[in-house]
């Protein structure tokens, strides 16, 4: 099985829409897109990510089941400098590296600064809710792998954001997600590809065979957006 994850168009915040860059990256998309054969397109609730699936779907005369747990992982923390809500990463290196239990994919969210919020209730929707999706299809969890019966070869992609994809990666794939948050961009239209390995029979696991992959953009001469990279901002 084949799981296509999409970040939205590069985004125009302001309206939750797309700004010109992204409708060109939407359509560029939708080339790569509407060649494959798709058995089903999920799409968080959200402007900007219903936009871009809207290219693709429009085009292919299909429909995206909304769920809304596929919006921007909306999971929050008290900032340890300001004492205010805040999203829960874009951290400082030097204080989120020196937390040792954010490097833990068991217990990241349990840490004392990820307790200050709603972090482990919105992270333990979002995998409730793969994991839900995935039962459709025959596969279910168990422990950290999943058990099929019926595998299949289906193609199914979600329409979402940067923290919530990656969030979910966290969780198909073991890993922690402030680990996934700090370390790893996905450029706005790009597609991050995951397939399952069934080495013994009943047992499957998902594999990252691309991560944010943007190569329909530069095919087209359309450099991929940095929408969500601070990069070096410290001028000295």
């Amino acid at each position: 099985m084949k799981l296509l994850f999409i970040r939205h168009g590069d985004p125009d915040y302001e309206h939750d829409s797309l700004t010109p860059k992204g409708w060109r990256e939407a359509e560029l998309l939708a080339d790569r897109i509407t060649r494959l054969e798709v058995r089903d397109f999920y799409c968080s609730p959200l402007g900007r990510a219903r936009d871009t699936a809207g290219v693709t779907l429009k085009r292919l005369r299909r429909e995206a089941v909304v769920l809304d747990w596929l919006r921007e992982f909306p999971g929050w923390i008290l900032d340890p400098d300001t004492g205010e809500k805040r999203i829960a990463w874009d951290l400082m290196p030097s204080y989120w590296t020196g937390r040792r239990k954010l490097y833990d994919k068991d217990e990241w969210y349990r840490d004392p600064l990820m307790q200050t919020g709603d972090v482990e209730q919105v992270y333990r929707g979002v995998t409730a809710g793969i994991d839900r999706v995935l039962a459709k299809y025959g596969y279910r969890r168990s422990g950290a792998f999943y058990r099929t019966e019926r595998g299949n070869t289906d193609t199914v992609v979600f329409f979402c954001h940067l923290g919530a994809q990656l969030a979910i990666l966290s969780h198909l794939l073991g890993i922690a997600a402030p680990v996934l948050w700090q370390g790893f961009f996905v450029a706005p239209a790009s597609v991050t590809t995951l397939v399952t390995e069934e080495r013994r029979k009943g047992e499957a696991y998902f594999r990252c065979k691309a991560l944010g992959d943007t190569s329909h953009l530069y095919r087209a001469d359309e450099l991929p957006s940095d929408s969500g990279f601070f990069g070096e901002v410290w001028k000295g």
